[in-house]
């Protein structure tokens, strides 16, 4: 039996944190697997090459990377890599790769479906399910495809493994897809801790979308709604801090709407840059269409910036204390109605600032890392389950 505080734990994820378009799930791998170093565990990321990134590196925490594949071929390239490495057969050889004791299959959408060909436990990473997304990036007959595989194939696949997920509401998903509940452990995700000092709030009226800038995070809301706020408060201002493929639609809709001198497109936005943001804006909003975890109210809510979301997006309930914290909506109308009524309350967005850095003190990389080596020590040790009505923190 592997000494379960030495084994080989392997990734598959589609991005690095590196990659232009990483984003949460990268964060949370990242950290989730750095702290399994920590703990004695041998780590390594198998994921999709990109640019000039190198085919293999360390980071300096311990993490092994290696990048294989493109964005559709990543999959193939992940089973043949894994297979020739473990063979020991050719330039790919265990020199490469090595025999790993433990798989994390991380789904984003598009499972790796590593249960096929490895013969090793395999761990299912989920952070939402993508039901309403699959139409929103590609066409009707790819949408039906992409969700059969996700909420069908996959699960048939997986069906003996474990998962881990980062939030209840992504853990009631799953069930509803037939996962059998009792085989899913919650981890949530943690926030760094922030040792730089404070910014001052901006005098004026400030919103920040913090994310990827692709269709299902809906910054379209966030534009409008600034639009319809400039008619009445003249000096509102909307930062959007981020970089992605569906930067120039929302350049052209902010074009479109008048207000190019209301909005600021940052790009990617350095650690120190993203706090400074978040500590001088008034309020973070979060349009998103679906979300695992809502790692950006927390982060916002480490500042004391209360956060606007939606109630249908999945995780981001669990990340927010809906009132207390920040508010969720219903929808587009009340999304606007919402952030109007905060930009002009003060003394209730004050308070739910301050209520909203207690809330996120709860949340730590540490114990998320504590979670998800349990999970993973009793995979490697044969251990029991955690009982549903039990989740890992």
């Amino acid at each position: 039996m592997t000494d379960a505080r030495s084994g080989h734990v392997l990734f598959l994820n589609w991005r690095d944190t590196k990659h232009p378009e990483g984003g949460g799930s990268e964060l949370y791998l990242d950290r989730v697997a750095t702290e399994l170093v920590r703990r004695g565990y041998r780590v390594t990321l198998l994921c999709q090459a990109y640019g000039t990134a190198l085919a293999e590196e360390s980071t300096p925490e311990g993490m092994r990377i290696v990048r294989r594949g493109g964005r559709h071929t990543v999959y193939l390239l992940a089973a043949f890599t894994y297979l020739i490495g473990l063979l020991g057969i050719g330039p790919l050889s265990r020199r490469r790769l090595g025999r790993p004791d433990l798989i994390i299959d991380v789904g984003n959408g598009m499972p790796f479906l590593s249960r096929l060909y490895a013969r090793r436990p395999v761990i299912v990473l989920v952070h939402h399910v993508h039901r309403e997304q699959w139409p929103v990036v590609f066409g009707p007959r790819l949408a039906r495809i992409g969700w059969w595989i996700e909420s069908v194939l996959a699960v048939r696949v997986y069906r003996r493994c474990q998962y881990v997920t980062v939030s209840e509401s992504t853990r009631e998903e799953l069930v509803g897809l037939g996962v059998d509940r009792h085989r899913i452990s919650v981890v949530h995700n943690g926030t760094p801790e922030v040792t730089m000092p404070p910014a001052p709030r901006t005098p004026n009226p400030s919103l920040m979308v913090l994310g990827r800038l692709v269709p299902h995070k809906r910054v379209e809301f966030a534009l409008r709604a600034t639009a319809l706020l400039a008619l009445e408060l003249p000096e509102v201002e909307l930062v959007v801090a981020g970089q992605g493929w569906w930067d120039e639609p929302l350049r052209q809709l902010t074009a479109d709407l008048g207000i190019e001198d209301r909005v600021r497109f940052t790009g990617f936005v350095s650690e120190e840059a993203k706090h400074e943001l978040l500590c001088s804006s008034w309020l973070l909003l979060m349009p998103s269409l679906k979300e695992g975890w809502g790692l950006t109210i927390v982060e916002a809510g480490v500042r004391g910036t209360p956060s606007v979301a939606f109630r249908s997006a999945g995780g981001v309930a669990d990340a927010m204390a809906d009132g207390e914290t920040g508010v969720l909506v219903e929808n587009e109308y009340d999304f606007f109605l919402q952030v109007r009524a905060l930009l002009l309350d003060a003394q209730r967005r004050t308070a739910m600032g301050l209520a909203a850095a207690v809330h996120a003190s709860r949340f730590t990389w540490e114990k998320a890392g504590d979670g998800f080596s349990d999970v993973v020590a009793r995979q490697l040790g044969g251990g029991q389950q955690v009982p549903a009505d039990q989740p890992v923190r």
